[in-house]
C-alpha cells in the first residue's frame, strides 16, 4: 500500500528523501587566493577569496634566509609577479626584510586580463595568512614548494615540515589545514610528525591510479592531479579507496563541467568567484 503524500509531509520523510537525491556539494579552492582577479599569493587575493565564499585558500610556501615561511609560488623573485631591486633573487638567500623590498602587486600578470594591480603589496608570511582564520571557517590548502634537484632553494624536507607544523599548532589550525606537495618527501615527514594533518599528493603527469599515487605519498587522504588526468572512472576508483580528488587548476566553464561530471570532491581555480556562481547555477553549492 502506498503511503499517502500528506503522511510523508507530516512525518518529515519527504524532505529526507528529496535531500538524499541531491548531488554532493563540490568545494572551491581559491588558487593562490584568486589569481585571475588579484595579485597571486597576496593578502588582497586571500581576502577577496574569503569574501567570495571559498571553502579553502590554496597557496604556496617558501622559506627566507632567516627562517621565515613566506607565501610564494616561485623560489625566485622576478617580474611580473614581484618587482624589486633585481630580477632572479632566490628567496631562501634573502632575509624577510630584503624580500619585502619587492612589490608583489605593482604589475598585473599579462596572463590574466582581469587581474587588478595593487601597488605596494608585499609578500605575506604564513603568520599573516593564518591570522585571517578568524574571518571564516575556510580551510588552508598549503603547498611546500620543495625541489629535490635544487636543495639550495628550500630547507630539507623534514625541517620544512617541522617549521610548517609549528605554525599550524601555534594558530590551532590542525583541523583546517591540508598540506600538499609534488615533493612527497615533505608529506612523508609531516605524516611522521603529525598523523592528524591531512595530506594531498600533487601530480602533473603521473598516469597511475590515484590510489597508487596516494600510497606513495604517505597514504595521503587527497590526490590533487592536473585536471587533464581526471576521468570519471579514476575518480570512482579513488572514492572506493577512500581518497578524495581535487584537480588543479581549472578555469574554463567547459572544464568545470567535466570535473563536475567526473564527481570530483573540490576544484582549484584561479577565479573562484566565477566558479562558485557556476556551481550555484548547477545546484552544487
Amino acid at each position: 500500500m502506498l503511503v499517502p503524500l500528506l503522511t510523508l509531509l507530516f512525518t518529515g520523510l519527504l524532505p529526507l528523501v528529496a535531500h538524499a537525491a541531491q548531488p554532493p556539494r563540490i568545494l572551491v579552492h581559491g588558487h593562490r587566493g584568486a589569481r585571475a582577479r588579484m595579485p597571486e599569493n597576496t593578502l588582497p587575493a586571500f581576502e577577496y577569496a574569503i569574501q567570495q565564499g571559498v571553502d579553502a585558500l590554496e597557496m604556496d610556501m617558501a622559506v627566507t634566509k632567516d627562517n621565515v615561511i613566506v607565501i610564494s609560488h616561485d623560489p625566485i623573485l622576478e617580474t611580473p609577479v614581484c618587482t624589486g631591486p633585481h630580477n632572479g633573487a632566490v628567496i631562501h638567500q634573502l632575509t624577510l626584510a630584503e624580500v619585502r623590498q619587492w612589490d608583489c602587486g605593482a604589475v598585473p600578470n599579462p596572463n590574466f586580463s582581469n587581474q587588478r594591480a595593487i601597488p605596494g603589496t608585499r609578500m605575506p608570511t604564513l603568520d599573516d595568512v593564518f591570522q585571517l582564520a578568524r574571518r571564516g571557517t575556510f580551510d588552508y590548502n598549503i603547498e611546500t614548494k620543495s625541489f629535490p634537484e635544487r636543495p639550495e632553494y628550500t630547507p630539507p624536507p623534514e625541517e620544512f615540515a617541522r617549521m610548517v607544523l609549528v605554525k599550524i599548532r601555534q594558530y590551532k589550525l590542525e583541523k583546517r589545514v591540508i598540506l600538499q606537495s609534488f615533493d612527497f618527501r615533505t608529506l612523508v615527514a609531516m605524516r611522521k610528525l603529525a598523523p592528524d594533518i591531512r595530506l594531498s599528493a600533487l601530480t602533473e603527469t603521473d598516469p597511475r591510479s590515484f590510489a597508487a599515487i596516494a600510497e606513495d605519498a604517505a597514504r595521503a587522504e587527497i590526490v590533487s592531479p592536473y585536471y587533464r588526468l581526471v576521468t570519471p572512472d579514476k575518480v570512482a576508483a579513488a572514492h572506493a579507496a577512500g581518497i578524495q580528488v581535487v584537480p588543479w587548476t581549472v578555469d574554463e566553464l567547459a572544464d568545470w563541467d567535466k570535473m563536475i561530471e567526473a564527481k570530483v570532491d573540490a576544484i582549484i581555480s584561479d577565479d573562484p568567484a566565477a566558479l562558485i556562481v557556476h556551481l550555484n547555477k548547477r545546484g552544487l553549492r
